[in-house]
């Protein structure tokens, strides 16, 4: 059989596809994930912590309300749909997603774990790299028992997801010390990193300040000093009002695809606040956990063993071999770090160090048989199509979440997935099975369209306007 798309990857996007293509009979899917199961980001599931986007940004509401796996029905099969009514909260806790996508999972039998795919090719029945004659073939091993098999589809999707990034600095002793560590993992060795007298946070996103906070709370019952470091200028907050929210649309995702590559690279570095900022509620809880603690200092005549530094970039990471007593979990790590602004060297040293630095993607393995087949630009990235193909013919091989320099910030931002699965859909099976909605947005993210009969110029006309200045 020839399955008419194979999914390589689970995470909440291609699980999301899968979902959403489960009750279409007439489509035959198969997704493949290495892991034994589906859960997401189990190290950073630190209690209390909650999703960046309302619970509509499930798996299936915004493409189809009525779906049958929608966040809703899991409440009410679950029988807490009332205590999330009268909860007035719309941001799902991070463990509660995760549970409602383990329910969504056991109901879509396409799913199939445990298989890591090795090799993809594709074999065509006609010359030529554009030929659509052909198909995939996908070759797949079983972790439990070394099995091979090999399955084919006319289309695949890679969901494979963005991996951790460790600054090349910090590499060699990652593994060499058991308490550095990337916050992905940071639940797992949370105990061994509280042994320690000098833990060091590095990184200003969401991740970083949910682990400082965490780490805070308990400061007084394990008796370390805690730093937070970050380049950034300051601890930017997620910025989340409407109109900001509207470039989460499809005007903004046509608008920033259409930009030159050179300005779309520099937008993207310029709008780690609309994707990667920090909750300002817990900005202003950790500001609160912070006051009170140097309140409790200062009664007993002591600082508050607390260090945040802002522009302040680790240069490279080395161990500090001049001290190490018995009472160390492990030696001391050196960070030498370098302020921007004051332009100044300087080094702080720490013995648990949580490497908060996001995550990038990498491109798989499997994808080197194919590599002619595949569009890259100029720095050897995806050249991701409107309609998230990366190859050649712009029809068959497929992408989520890889487009972040082609689509821009919306990329990972769980509330567009069903927006981009619908499109996905109706490119796999040439029908659009889920209406897709092409404007939402009031404003405008380009030069207006010609009005009035212009020909030549972009003239923007209005009954009315108002400029202001300010000095």
């Amino acid at each position: 059989m020839i399955y008419d798309v194979i999914g390589i990857g689970v995470g909440p996007f291609n699980l999301s596809l899968a979902a959403l293509t489960s009750n279409l009979s007439e489509v035959k899917t198969l997704f493949l994930d290495q892991r034994s199961g589906f859960d997401w980001h189990p190290g950073l599931m630190i209690e209390g912590v909650h999703l960046q986007t309302p619970f509509m940004s499930d798996l299936v509401t915004l493409a189809d309300p009525t779906h049958p796996l929608s966040f809703l029905n899991y409440s009410k099969q679950k029988g807490r749909l009332y205590s999330f009514y009268i909860r007035e909260d719309f941001f799902l806790l991070r463990q509660e997603y995760n549970a409602y996508c383990q329910w969504a999972v056991k109901q879509i039998p396409s799913i199939q774990w445990g298989k890591r795919v090795e090799v993809l090719r594709y074999v065509s029945q006609e010359a030529g790299l554009d030929s659509q004659s052909g198909h995939y073939e996908v070759t797949m091993v079983d972790v439990s028992t070394g099995k091979t098999e090999t399955v084919c589809a006319k289309k695949v999707v890679l969901g494979t997801g963005p991996k951790p990034f460790i600054p090349e600095s910090c590499r060699p002793l990652l593994e060499k010390n058991e308490p550095i560590l990337h916050s992905s993992d940071y639940l797992y060795q949370k105990a061994q990193l509280q042994s320690q007298r000098k833990i060091t946070v590095v990184g200003s996103g969401q991740s970083a300040a949910e682990i400082f906070y965490d780490l805070l709370s308990e400061i007084d019952q394990y008796n370390y000093e805690l730093n937070w470091i970050t380049s950034a200028p300051r601890f930017y907050p997620l910025e989340y009002t409407k109109l900001t929210l509207e470039m989460t649309s499809p005007e903004y995702v046509d608008y920033f695809h259409a930009l030159p590559r050179e300005k779309r690279d520099q937008l993207v570095a310029s709008q780690k606040n609309l994707y990667k900022g920090i909750n300002g509620s817990l900005i202003d809880e950790i500001f609160e956990i912070l006051y009170r603690k140097r309140l409790n200092a200062d009664r007993v005549g002591q600082d508050l063993p607390v260090t945040i530094l802002t522009n302040s970039k680790v240069v490279s990471v080395q161990e500090n071999k001049q001290k190490h007593d018995n009472h160390q979990r492990n030696p001391e790590v050196v960070l030498d770090c370098y302020h921007s602004e004051q332009e100044k060297d300087f080094s702080i040293t720490t013995e648990g160090l949580v490497l908060a630095t996001g995550f990038h993607y990498q491109e798989p393995a499997f994808l080197s048989p194919i590599k002619d087949r595949i569009r890259y630009d100029g720095k050897q990235r995806f050249d991701v199509n409107r309609n998230y193909s990366i190859d050649k013919s712009g029809q068959t091989l497929f992408v989520q979440n890889a487009e972040l320099h082609t689509h821009g910030f919306v990329s990972p931002d769980l509330g567009m997935a069903c927006y981009r699965n619908s499109i996905l859909i109706k490119e796999i099976t040439g029908v659009e099975h889920y209406p897709i909605e092409e404007r939402i947005a009031f404003q405008h993210f380009g030069v207006p369209e010609q009005t009035c009969g212009e020909k030549n110029e972009n003239v923007l006309n209005a009954s009315h306007v108002v400029c202001e200045s300010i000095e």
